[in-house]
């Protein structure tokens, strides 16, 4: 799978699978989806903490490092898809949309 190929919505399926085969679904009510989402961006957070900046550029230059980051999130990414599945927003149309509304009021510098 790449990003390139991989449409949100197969990984969507894939993601709430996992979670219906184990029986989780009693637990992914919006709320607790969102504890989750939190504390999964901490772990994410944790990793980069004391790095300087020039650290946090190069760290995905480190073979443990990156898999510790990319594990981190996908962790983030599974929360996200779940809640935008458990909401019935469509993610794809959000992200889109907030683009649109980033540019208003962001405009570029001309």
């Amino acid at each position: 799978m790449a990003d390139e190929t991989t449409p949100v919505a197969e990984l969507k399926r894939a993601i709430r699978r996992f979670a219906e085969v184990r029986q989780w679904e009693p637990y992914h009510s919006p709320k607790n989806l969102v504890m989750a989402l939190a504390s999964e961006v901490g772990e994410l957070c944790d990793l980069f903490r004391w790095m300087t900046a020039d650290e946090s550029v190069a760290a995905a230059n480190d073979p443990e490092l990156r898999a510790a980051i990319a594990d981190e999130l996908a962790d983030v990414a599974n929360i996200v898809m779940l809640l935008s599945s458990h909401t019935g927003i469509d993610l794809s149309e959000a992200v889109a949309a907030k683009l649109v509304k980033n540019a208003l009021k962001y405009p570029a510098p001309t």
